[in-house]
């Protein structure tokens, strides 16, 4: 992946004479942060093809099929509805649990003590860690209805 970085003047408001937008790279200065005030940065990046670009593709098309084999589209519309509801409503909430003055150092220590145990439980030995695969797997495959 190919990158340049560089430095161009702010663009004037007005332009009374033609000026070039971009000049040769051996032309660029490397400024202090002092002089960085009045410039503007420009980061182009040259890359090949993504696959993160097709993965967003692939996102899009599948929520368009959804769209067009659903026949009950206002449904769609209350369930993204209700979980932009959800969503907030469970920000407001762990903004108030926040606020309390005991209950987040309660939550954060039981919290250290969850992730020591489902460590020593799980993580720490071999046969454990064999255990707790199997288990997953077992669960998306529940779930997939497999």
């Amino acid at each position: 992946m190919a990158s340049i970085l560089a430095n161009l003047p702010p663009a004037p408001l007005i332009h009374h004479k033609p000026q070039p937008l971009l000049t040769a790279v051996g032309t660029f200065s490397v400024s202090t942060p002092k002089e960085r005030g009045n410039r503007l940065a420009v980061v182009v990046k040259a890359t090949g093809e993504s696959s993160d670009s097709s993965t967003s593709l692939s996102i899009v098309k599948s929520v368009q099929n959804v769209w067009d084999k659903s026949e009950d589209r206002l449904a769609i519309i209350g369930l993204g509805f209700a979980g932009v509801v959800a969503l907030w409503a469970s920000a407001n909430l762990v903004t108030a649990i926040d606020k309390l003055p005991l209950l987040p150092s309660a939550l954060e220590f039981i919290g250290i003590l969850f992730s020591a145990w489902f460590t020593y439980r799980y993580l720490l030995f071999k046969p454990d860690r064999e255990e707790l695969f199997q288990s997953i797997k077992k669960s998306i495959s529940d779930i997939l209805g497999q």
